[in-house]
């Protein structure tokens, strides 16, 4: 069992996260930090582990997971993009109950460009007739 660990990538928004499932207890490292510490908002806490509940595979692995860009909800997305790509890595099977779930498909929405002569990606400035 010694140095089998599984590698994936998550993307969401400009967020992308590296994320490592290593057989052990159920602890999480993220960006070196502690899960509770990284993300204190409960929301956030309870979409990472969606692909562990769902797959029922909570307390199987250490999951060490390096993140990057974006902010909180996108990171939080990425994570939870990465472990599901992870855990199908680990075991093919899983892959039914985490389609039907949808997290194998990367969230494409991300910000529209903003356009010339224009205030944003849709806003106009204001017109004025006189």
């Amino acid at each position: 069992m010694e140095g089998i660990e599984y590698l994936a990538t998550g993307r969401r928004k400009s967020a992308t996260a590296r994320v490592y499932l290593r057989p052990g207890k159920g602890t999480f490292r993220i960006n070196g930090r502690s899960f509770e510490e990284y993300f204190p908002n409960d929301t956030l806490k309870l979409l990472i582990r969606q692909p562990l509940l769902i797959t029922g595979t909570a307390e199987k692995f250490d999951i060490l997971i390096n993140v990057k860009g974006g902010g909180a909800t996108g990171q939080a997305g990425a994570i939870r993009h990465g472990m599901a790509r992870a855990l199908v890595g680990y075991n093919k099977e899983l892959h039914k109950a985490l389609r039907k779930a949808g997290l194998l498909t990367r969230d494409s929405r991300i910000k529209e460009r903003k356009k010339y002569g224009q205030k944003g990606a849709r806003a106009r400035f204001q017109f004025s007739k006189r």
